[in-house]
Formats: C-alpha cells, sequence, structure tokens
C-alpha cells in the first residue's frame, strides 16, 4: 500500500479554563492536524503541537515547512507494517534556517509520522505500542494498564488548598506543580499544598525557564524540605551550560524540557552532565520514533525519562502518548490525556480521558486506537492545505 492523499489542518482548540505558567497563559491552542489516506481508502490522523518558545514553530511556520520539504519523494509503497515504520522513521522535513539544534520542525514531523503509523496500523492491524517493539526493543514493556500524575498550575491561596484536596480525592499519587510564576510565593504554596495533600503524594516541580541561574540554587532549596522529587527546567535554555553547576549544589534531580528536543540537546546534556531526566513529549521531540530513540539514549546515560504532554492536546496525542507509555518501560513520570478536564473539542469519538486516580487502561486497537469525529474537525478548522493528491 502507498500512501495517496495527504491534507494539513491548522485547528484552534479551546481550553476549558486558562492554564498559567512562569512562561505563558493560554485559554486555546493552535494545532497542526495531518490526514493520511492510503490508496485502499484507509485513513490514519497525526497531531503535532507548535510552541514557538519551545521548537520555534508556530502552526502556519509548520504548514509552510511541510508545503516545502517534499514528502511525495519519501514515501514509498509498504507491504508490510514494519516497512512502514521504517518509512515514518526516515521521514525528514526542510532544513529551517538557523536551525542548529535541528528541531525547527519537530511538531510538524509529528503530526506527519503519527498520521502515517496510524494509517498503516490501521491497514495491517497492528497498534502503536507494536512500533516500540519494532523500533526500541531494548526498552519494550506491554503495561494493560498506565497511571498518569495530576497537575496544580497556578492556583494559590483557597484555590491551591482546594485544588490538593482535588488531587488527593482523586488519588493521584503523583502530582506536577508549576511554580516560579511572577509574584507568587512558592514557599506559602507548598506549606497549603503539601499540607492538605498528605505525606505520601510524589509533588515534583515545573519552573518553565522562570529563575535566572544565580538565584535557582536558592529557589530550589527552599522547595526541598516539601520533599520534591525533581525540577523541571529551572532556568532558561539559553543559560542550560549552567546547571551543570547547579546541579551540584541541589539534591534534588533536574530534569530538561524545553532544553530537551533532539538528539543535538540529548548528546549536549549528556556530555556536559546537566540533568538527571529527559522530560519526552511526543510533539516537541518530533514523533513516536524519536521519542523512542531519546528514551533509549537516556537509558544507556544512566539518566530517567518523563513521559510529558503539551497544554491543549487532543485525543489524537493523548492517544499516541498511551500508546508510548503502555509500551515503554521505566517511565518515570506519566503526564497526558487530560482531554475532557482541559479541551473542549478533543475531535476523538471516544472519551480516553484518565480515570480514577490517573489510571488509564490500553487501547488494544489498531492504529492510534481511537476514531476522528470528522465533523469536530471540521469545527475547528481554520487552514487545510493539501500536500499530497
Amino acid at each position: 500500500m502507498k500512501i495517496s492523499e495527504l491534507s494539513a489542518f491548522v485547528v484552534r482548540i479551546p481550553l476549558r479554563k486558562p492554564i498559567k505558567h512562569a512562561s505563558h497563559t493560554r485559554s486555546e491552542t493552535q494545532n497542526v492536524v495531518v490526514r493520511c489516506v492510503l490508496d485502499d481508502g484507509t485513513i490514519g490522523h497525526g497531531e503535532g503541537v507548535p510552541r514557538d518558545y519551545v521548537t520555534g514553530e508556530t502552526a502556519d511556520t509548520a504548514i509552510e515547512l511541510l508545503k516545502r520539504s517534499d514528502l511525495p519523494a519519501q514515501f514509498e509503497r509498504c507491504d508490510d507494517f514494519k516497512k512502514a515504520v521504517a518509512m515514518a522513521d526516515r521521514l525528514k522535513l526542510a532544513p529551517v534556517p538557523g536551525d542548529t539544534r535541528g528541531v525547527g520542525g519537530n511538531a510538524a514531523r509529528c503530526a506527519v509520522e503519527l498520521a502515517i503509523l496510524d494509517a498503516y496500523g490501521r491497514a495491517y492491524g497492528e497498534p502503536l505500542t507494536v512500533v516500540s517493539k519494532i523500533v526500541a526493543p531494548e526498552i519494550y514493556e506491554f503495561h494493560d494498564w498506565v497511571r498518569y500524575s495530576g497537575a496544580i498550575t497556578s492556583a494559590r491561596g483557597l484555590k491551591a488548598r482546594f485544588a490538593a484536596w482535588r488531587m488527593w480525592i482523586y488519588g493521584f499519587k503523583q502530582v506536577k506543580i508549576k511554580v516560579g510564576i511572577e509574584g507568587y510565593d512558592d514557599v506559602a504554596r507548598f506549606n497549603v499544598i503539601r499540607g492538605r495533600i498528605g505525606k505520601k503524594t510524589d509533588l515534583r516541580v515545573d519552573a518553565n525557564e522562570a529563575w535566572s541561574a544565580d538565584e535557582a540554587v536558592d529557589r530550589i532549596s527552599e522547595l526541598e524540605p516539601f520533599r520534591i522529587t525533581s525540577v523541571e527546567q529551572p532556568i532558561p535554555h539559553a543559560d542550560v551550560t549552567q546547571l551543570a553547576r547547579i546541579r551540584k549544589r541541589v539534591k534534588t534531580p533536574i530534569m530538561l524540557d524545553e532544553s530537551l528536543c533532539g538528539f543535538v540537546d540529548a548528546k549536549n546534556s549528556i556530555d556536559n552532565g546537566l540533568c538527571d531526566l529527559f522530560n519526552l513529549r511526543l510533539s516537541k521531540c518530533g514523533g513516536f520514533i524519536p521519542s523512542l530513540r531519546l528514551a533509549l539514549l537516556a537509558r544507556e546515560a544512566g539518566l530517567g525519562y518523563q513521559l510529558g504532554c503539551q497544554i491543549g492536546e487532543t485525543a489524537i496525542l493523548s492517544a499516541a502518548g498511551r500508546n508510548f507509555a503502555c509500551s515503554v518501560a521505566n517511565i518515570r513520570y506519566l503526564e497526558g490525556s487530560y482531554d475532557r478536564h482541559l479541551v473542549k473539542e478533543a475531535l476523538g469519538k471516544q472519551d480516553i480521558t484518565f480515570g480514577w486516580g490517573g489510571c488509564a487502561p490500553a487501547l488494544n486497537s489498531i492504529g492510534l486506537g481511537i476514531m476522528i469525529d470528522p465533523q469536530a474537525l471540521a469545527r475547528v478548522t481554520e487552514r487545510k492545505d493539501v500536500l499530497l493528491g
């Protein structure tokens, strides 16, 4: 079978509530959805969530990059799923001027790659969990169910108390807290949150590049009495080399996020001792297969990794993340599948939001494991471009 049609959509996804952290406040998101049609009529979908402050992409620049990447020349007839996975693995987009990190098209690539894997998975009766087995057998491990983390973003005062109670009542074992927001007293917030959420809950923090390299040690140290288990991206990417010094002065493991988007970032962090954990997010890392390769690299270097998510992911990326989580061993923390809690249009016909305690089952179906609602996709589409066909 061969790809006969490929289309890209810019979609605007409204959020159910504004999400605020140290870098941005967001009430909606512009995502890129790609639809892949095989010559037998099988349809697959993929999604990317461009962030200009992470990989330098916007939805429009992602589409323009796809249009100048000559994708049809890279598509070949695939007689089985393994060949389709190899084709998706080889997928390359046109160079982005000035992109020395090689990450300037990651969200766009993710959308195309997932659409290809979904379409061929459906055609050959294979779920995306099989991709992990093919590409990264060293870390392949199938799970019937997984457990997601909760998150507390900008809540403080009474709202922080209520948010902590809600996490406790809902049964989350792990919770991530956004810190470093201007005007917020994080120590006071943690006094409230730790007191309400209980001693056993695993708490970690995400600073979203909020602190300078000079103040990071003090900010992390004052939160360590609350038994935080990691701190994510404490300083701006521009100063990332300073993390080698910071790591020596704090007890808490450091996780890279905005500074971990591809192979160049990963190799730099390993060679220079910049972190203890990688935050793998499918969209910012270029897709399912590149994320597997980064997890392998972390494992070989003795580092940990979490599977993160982007604010505003629809069911497409949620399903891709579920397949990743259900087929990869030793994921330290798991984020995603917030669908009905966060987005007004999840685009899927099935609700795959995590359940009580963050628990969620493997999808156990072919391709991504979900069906896309074409009417919902039409409602949120702002732009459509035909890339092939």
